[in-house]
């Protein structure tokens, strides 16, 4: 068997693996261990830091808001009246590096632009801090890599903010991978987008090919994902189109992406993602039945069906509070981490091919093992 038809179970096991067996810290020898709650600083406060992840970290029990970096003078000071940050916490671009010295910060949550994933992650990381990285994680497979080689040379640990690793209903499906019972899986189809932009939309960085616009690295994330989780397997080829139906809106990046992921045992994942049409559903067919989520990616209210009739519907008080307790948590307790690095940087291997498919106009491209 090539190394490209292993199971994504194997791989992670084989990353974790090799981690325990180097036996290295929580922090640099020369900090003391983290203590409870871990403190958190959240780098770049767009949309989701101020919706979703500051609020969360008011809810979580193992980690809170103890810093912000932001380019915006006006934010540093709105948050910080908001949420009682000392001044010693309050951070900008230019003198990120100095949060090597904060201990007040643990972890820092890098919510920036896709194109500034990396750079953060390795500034993070040189400065002694965990690292919890948004999706996607990188532009690319190589620099997902050196993501992964700082943060192991720095002894810190690298998340990557894939949620839905950690939503019940999608952990329910995941442990049937294993537990086969609608029997083997012979088909995915996972379609994750919404319909959104228009002419006055021109400055948003998702329309921006420099700073990792376009659909595929935003939603497109969660389709790709969605089909590695839902069979439990490292994709061996896939073949790619983007189309775009609003070229003065969409120039240069995709508005939509379609493409088909061949796995191992002749298992077929027809995806989709989009910035033109609204899609959430992950849906999975299988010998003796089948078995979806719809939706599969909101914020709330996932919510899954099988054929034989069973529902799932298990509620979460807030999907990124808990990602974040169960990342603090593995931190301090030295456990492996739900969405560690590698498995961001096996979706992008995954996207380079991808990419490369649709330049080529739809041409099979085998994925890079």
């Amino acid at each position: 068997m090539s190394s490209n038809a292993w199971s994504r179970r194997q791989v992670l096991k084989g990353a974790l693996g090799a981690m325990a067996a180097s036996a290295w810290p929580l922090r640099s020898l020369a900090a003391p261990p983290p203590r409870k709650p871990l403190g958190v600083a959240l780098v770049g406060l767009g949309g989701y830091s101020e919706g979703r992840l500051a609020p969360a970290l008011q809810l979580t029990k193992h980690c809170r808001l103890a810093g912000i970096v932001t380019g915006t003078p006006a934010k540093a000071q709105a948050w910080q009246a908001r949420y009682k940050l000392p001044d010693r916490n309050i951070y900008d671009y230019d003198n990120f590096a100095s949060i090597a010295d904060n201990p007040d910060i643990d972890v820092v949550y890098v919510v920036l632009p896709n194109s500034l994933h990396g750079k953060f992650t390795l500034a993070a990381a040189e400065a002694g801090k965990h690292v919890w990285c948004e999706k996607p994680m990188a532009m690319n497979a190589a620099e997902a890599q050196r993501m992964i080689d700082v943060c192991a040379r720095n002894k810190v640990k690298l998340a990557i903010g894939y949620r839905m690793h950690h939503e019940p209903n999608t952990r329910r499906i995941m442990s049937w991978v294993d537990e086969k019972p609608y029997g083997a899986i012979r088909r995915v189809r996972a379609e994750a987008g919404f319909s959104a932009f228009d002419d006055n939309d021109k400055g948003n960085w998702r329309l921006d090919p420099a700073r990792g616009g376009g659909a595929m690295y935003d939603m497109g994330v969660y389709s790709l994902n969605g089909a590695r989780y839902a069979t439990g397997l490292e994709p061996l080829a896939v073949s790619a189109r983007h189309e775009t139906r609003r070229p003065q809106i969409f120039n240069g990046v995709d508005e939509t992406t379609r493409f088909t992921l061949d796995f191992p045992g002749g298992i077929v994942a027809e995806c989709a993602t989009s910035f033109g049409e609204n899609m959430n559903q992950l849906r999975v067919d299988c010998e003796r039945g089948w078995y979806e989520l719809a939706p599969f990616q909101s914020y709330d209210g996932i919510r899954g069906r099988t054929s034989d009739g069973k529902v799932l519907d298990a509620k979460v008080q807030h999907q990124q509070a808990l990602q974040m307790d169960e990342d603090a948590l593995a931190i301090m307790q030295g456990t492996p981490l739900r969405a560690p690095g590698e498995e961001g940087l096996a979706d992008m291997r995954v996207m380079d091919a991808i990419f490369a498919s649709a330049k080529a106009g739809g041409k099979k491209v085998t994925i890079a093992g």
